[in-house]
C-alpha cells in the first residue's frame, strides 16, 4: 500500500491498492450490455466541438490552438507529394501530416493525473503532492531544462519520472475502454443562459421535474448551453460574455459533493469549460481552488470532461421523453498524458 493515511471520504483503495481507474471500474460488462438497450433508433451524435476551437488563448492563455502541419521528406513538405520524386515509375500522390495540440484546449477528458493535492498519505505528518489513490506527484513534470529545450522547439516530452502523471496517464482510461450508459441532465432547459450556480437542491429539483434517474455506474452529462456560445464567437471568444453566462456546478455546495460520491456516477461530463463554476464561491482558510476536481479526480477517481457538444442530443432526447443514449468516448492512448481530446459518440 502506497499510503497510511486516505482523505475523508475518498475511495482509495476500495478497487485495489494499485487501482488506476476509479469509478470507471463500474463500467462492468453488464453494465455496458444494459446501456446497449439505450439504442432504438441507431441514430448516432458526435458530442466533440472541432479542435480548433475555442480559438486563440483568451479561454485559457497557456493553452493554444492545435498547429497542423506537413510532415517533411528531404526538407520538403509531404503534402500534394507526387511520389514520382522517389521513382519514376510511381503514380501516386501522397500528403501526410502532423499535429502539436495542448490535450486540453476543446472537448477533452481529464485523467486523475490533472489534479492532485497537498496531503499526508504516508502518515510522518509532512503533506505531499499526492494523486487519486496515493500516487506520488513529488517529481515536478519537466524541469526547468526540459522547459527550456520545448521553449526552443523541442517536442520530446519523455522526461523520466513524471510522478503522478506518469502513473496516472490517460492511456488508462484508453485500455478500459470509456463506454456505457449517459444521462443527460438540460440545465439549459430550466436555468436559461444566465449564469447560475447550481448546487444540490437545484439539481435535484431539475432531475425530478424532467423524471432524470441516475444509477450506479452512469456517466452524467450536463447540458448548459456554454459550448453553443463558444461556437458562436467564431473562434473570437468574448469572455466578459462567457464568464457571465450559462449553468455551472457548485463545487462548494458538500451537499452537492456528497450527492455525486453516494449517486455511484461513473464519470461527469458538462459542455462548459471547468464543469463547475471557475472561479468558485469563496471561502475562509486554506482550500482547492477546484473543490469539484478536487473532490472528482483526487478524491473519487471520478473522470471529469469538459466543453464537449451536447445541444443537439439534449435536444433530441428532450423532444423524445428521454434522458439517456448509448455513450462511447475513450480518449487517446497517449502514455502519461494528463489529459486528451476526444470525439465521443452518443447512440440513441
Amino acid at each position: 500500500m502506497r499510503w497510511k493515511n486516505r482523505p475523508e471520504g475518498s475511495n482509495w483503495g476500495d478497487f485495489g491498492p494499485d487501482d488506476q481507474l476509479g469509478r470507471l471500474n463500474l463500467l462492468t460488462p453488464e453494465r455496458v450490455r444494459r446501456a446497449a438497450q439505450e439504442i432504438r433508433e441507431g441514430r448516432t451524435f458526435c458530442l466533440s466541438i472541432p479542435l480548433d476551437y475555442p480559438g486563440g488563448n483568451v479561454v485559457n492563455p497557456r493553452r493554444l490552438p492545435p498547429q497542423l502541419r506537413p510532415t517533411l521528406r528531404e526538407g520538403k513538405p509531404v503534402f500534394n507529394f507526387p511520389f514520382e520524386r522517389v521513382d519514376r515509375q510511381n503514380s501516386d500522390i501522397v500528403s501526410d501530416d502532423m499535429v502539436i495540440m495542448c490535450l486540453q484546449y476543446s472537448t477533452q477528458w481529464d485523467s486523475f493525473a490533472h489534479v492532485g493535492a497537498w496531503f499526508d498519505a504516508d502518515g510522518d505528518g509532512v503533506p505531499e503532492k499526492v494523486y487519486y489513490n496515493g500516487y506520488r506527484g513529488d517529481v515536478d513534470v519537466c524541469g526547468p531544462l526540459r522547459y527550456d529545450a520545448l521553449e526552443a522547439g523541442g517536442l520530446d516530452h519523455d522526461c523520466g519520472d513524471h510522478g503522478g502523471a506518469r502513473e496516472l496517464g490517460i492511456e488508462n482510461f484508453a485500455v478500459k475502454g470509456v463506454q456505457g450508459r449517459g444521462v443527460v441532465v438540460n440545465l439549459r432547459a430550466h436555468c436559461g443562459d444566465g449564469h447560475t450556480l447550481v448546487g444540490y437542491d437545484e439539481l435535484m429539483r431539475i432531475l425530478e421535474a424532467d423524471r432524470v434517474e441516475v444509477e450506479t455506474g452512469d456517466m452524467l452529462l450536463l447540458y448548459t448551453g456554454w459550448t453553443d456560445l463558444l461556437l458562436g464567437m467564431n473562434k473570437v471568444p468574448d469572455m466578459q460574455v462567457l464568464d457571465h453566462a450559462c449553468a455551472a456546478l457548485d463545487g462548494r455546495d458538500a451537499r452537492l459533493l456528497q450527492w455525486i460520491a453516494d449517486s455511484g456516477i461513473a464519470a461527469l461530463i458538462a459542455d462548459n469549460y471547468a464543469v463547475e463554476a471557475h472561479p468558485a464561491r469563496g471561502s475562509p482558510g486554506r482550500r482547492p481552488a477546484l473543490p469539484l476536481h478536487n473532490h472528482c479526480l483526487f478524491r473519487l477517481g471520478i473522470p471529469l470532461g469538459e466543453i464537449w457538444w451536447l445541444k443537439d442530443l439534449a435536444d433530441w432526447l428532450r423532444a423524445h421523453g428521454r434522458s439517456r443514449c448509448f455513450l462511447t468516448a475513450p480518449p487517446l492512448r497517449l502514455p502519461g498524458a494528463v489529459g486528451s481530446p476526444a470525439t465521443p459518440i452518443a447512440t440513441v
